[in-house]
């Protein structure tokens, strides 16, 4: 659905910060609801908001303006490669370790990507598929 409302969303950065707003007002009420679960620190809450505002907001407003350019079925499928990208970032970046389970699902998930992306869209040979109501009136 984000995919599919970045197509015709305007200016990809006011965008994606309207989106990061509201998202900030439902997280800060939820926030204070759970409050006395939680024990947060000034590191903790600058790394929260790094991640979340900073690296996530750019990586939107890139998406958000590469979007118009994609076909729907491109853009949606694309924007599922995401999880692979973040588990890579954290081989790269944290030293997580390759893991069968990390190589199988990544060749799960980009390979479904790849198949939507490199098939051929189906004519339309203007075959009924429900040919016995076609054109049926009753008077």
């Amino acid at each position: 659905m984000y995919s599919l409302r970045g197509k015709g969303a305007g200016d990809p950065t006011r965008v994606t910060a309207g989106n990061f707003l509201r998202a900030s007002l439902f997280t800060a009420l939820l926030s204070m609801l759970l409050h006395s679960n939680s024990n947060p620190d000034s590191a903790g809450i600058v790394y929260a908001t790094a991640s979340g505002a900073i690296t996530s907001g750019l990586g939107y407003a890139i998406w958000y303006s590469v979007v118009p350019a994609l076909k729907a079925t491109n853009a949606a499928s694309v924007q599922l490669s995401v999880p692979v990208i973040a588990a890579l970032g954290g081989i790269i970046i944290l030293g997580e370790s390759v893991t069968t389970r990390f190589v199988l699902a990544s060749l799960a998930i980009l390979g479904g990507i790849a198949l939507v992306i490199l098939s051929k869209p189906q004519r339309n040979t203007g075959r009924n598929v429900f040919p016995a109501v076609v054109n049926e009136r009753r008077d």
